[in-house]
C-alpha cells in the first residue's frame, strides 16, 4: 500500500473494478464536449465496465478537472488517470488533487501517475532526465505533503498506481505504491511484472483493441496508432527488446508479430480472449482501449468518443 491508501481502500476498489474497465486517449477526450464525455461515461458503466480512465497530456484538458466530470456522471463507476503526468504540477499539488477527489468520491478515484515522455517534459518547462530518480523524488513529494500541518482531511485514502515498464520501476510500483499500470504492452509483459510486483500488489495493464475481422484493415488501424518507429532510447523499445523483440520488429510502422502483440483484433470472441490472457498471467483489472478507425489520435475527430462507446458496447457481453 501507499501512505495514501489503506486495506479497506484496496478492497473496496477490487470490488467495485471486477476484471475489466476501458482506457479512452486523450485527443479523443480532448475533442469531445464535455456533455458528450457524460453521456459516453454514464453508457460505459451502463454496459457493466468497472472503471473508466485516460491520460493527460499538456494543453489538453486537466487531469483532475476531467476526471471529476467523469466521477459527477457516474453512479459507482471507478475513475482512475492514466496517467496523470509528474511534469505538470508539483508533488504536493498531486497529493491535494487525489485526496479531495477520494473524499468526495470514497473508493472511486485511483491516481495513476507518471513520468510520461521527453517532449512533455520539455513542453512543461522541464528536462528529461533520470526518470526514476525523478519518479522516487516526486512520490517523496507526495508523502511528505500528506502529512503537512495544511494537507487535506485524510477522511478517504485513495489507490496510487505507477506507469511502470522496466523492472527498476516496477520494483518502485511495490515499494512505493498500490500496484502498476503498464502502457501498450503484451501478455508476457503482464506475467514479468506479476512476478515482480509479487502477489499483493494491483496489476492493471492497457489493451488496446480494434474490433474488426479483416486483419489487414485491423492491423492498418493499428498501425496508424501505433505504428511509429521506436528509437533506442524509448522505454518502449527498451521493454520491447527486454521481452525477446528484436530491431525487425521496431521499424517500418512495427512488425506483425509485435502489433498483434500489443493491439487485439478480431470479433468479440478474439478479444475476449486476449483479455483473459491478460488476466491468467496475472493481471487484476484490464482496461480496454478501443481503437475504431485510421489516424485515431493524428486527425481527432468529435464523434471518435460515439463511436469508441459503440465498440465497447459491443464487447460487452464477451468482457463484462
Amino acid at each position: 500500500m501507499s501512505d495514501a491508501s489503506g486495506p479497506m481502500v484496496v478492497h473496496d476498489v477490487r470490488r467495485r473494478m471486477g476484471s475489466v474497465g476501458v482506457w479512452l486517449a486523450p485527443p479523443t477526450l480532448r475533442v469531445a464536449p464535455v456533455v458528450a464525455e457524460r453521456d459516453a461515461a454514464a453508457e460505459i458503466e451502463a454496459s457493466g465496465y468497472g472503471s473508466l480512465w485516460s491520460g493527460e497530456g499538456i494543453g489538453g484538458k486537466e487531469a483532475f478537472a476531467h476526471h471529476a466530470v467523469l466521477l459527477a456522471a457516474t453512479d459507482s463507476l471507478v475513475i482512475g488517470t492514466g496517467v496523470a503526468n509528474l511534469w505538470a504540477r508539483h508533488g504536493a499539488t498531486m497529493h491535494a488533487g487525489a485526496a479531495t477527489l477520494a473524499e468526495a468520491y470514497p473508493a472511486r478515484f485511483i491516481l495513476g501517475v507518471g513520468v510520461s515522455h521527453p517532449h512533455v517534459a520539455e513542453r512543461s518547462g522541464h528536462r528529461y532526465e533520470r526518470p526514476l530518480q525523478r519518479m522516487r523524488e516526486y512520490l517523496d513529494q507526495m508523502d511528505t505533503a500528506a502529512v503537512a500541518p495544511d494537507a487535506p482531511p485524510a477522511t478517504e485514502g485513495y489507490l496510487r498506481m505507477l506507469a511502470a515498464l522496466g523492472p527498476r520501476m516496477l520494483e518502485l510500483a511495490r515499494e512505493r505504491a498500490d500496484g502498476a499500470h503498464p502502457f501498450l504492452t503484451p501478455v508476457e509483459h503482464t506475467a514479468r511484472a506479476r512476478e515482480i510486483l509479487g502477489p499483493g500488489k494491483l496489476l492493471i495493464p492497457h489493451q488496446a483493441v480494434v474490433l474488426e475481422r479483416d486483419g489487414a484493415q485491423a492491423r492498418a488501424i493499428a498501425r496508424s496508432a501505433f505504428g511509429f518507429p521506436r528509437n533506442r532510447s524509448s522505454v518502449y523499445t527498451r521493454n520491447y527488446i527486454g521481452l525477446g523483440y528484436d530491431e525487425s520488429d521496431l521499424v517500418d510502422g512495427l512488425s506483425d508479430r509485435l502489433l498483434d502483440a500489443i493491439v487485439a483484433r478480431g470479433d468479440e470472441s478474439a478479444i475476449a480472449r486476449r483479455v483473459q490472457q491478460h488476466l491468467d498471467a496475472g493481471a487484476d483489472h484490464v482496461l480496454v482501449h478501443p481503437l475504431t478507425r485510421e489516424d485515431l489520435f493524428a486527425d481527432p475527430r468529435p464523434d471518435d468518443l460515439v463511436a469508441a462507446v459503440d465498440h465497447l458496447r459491443r464487447l460487452a457481453s464477451a468482457l463484462t
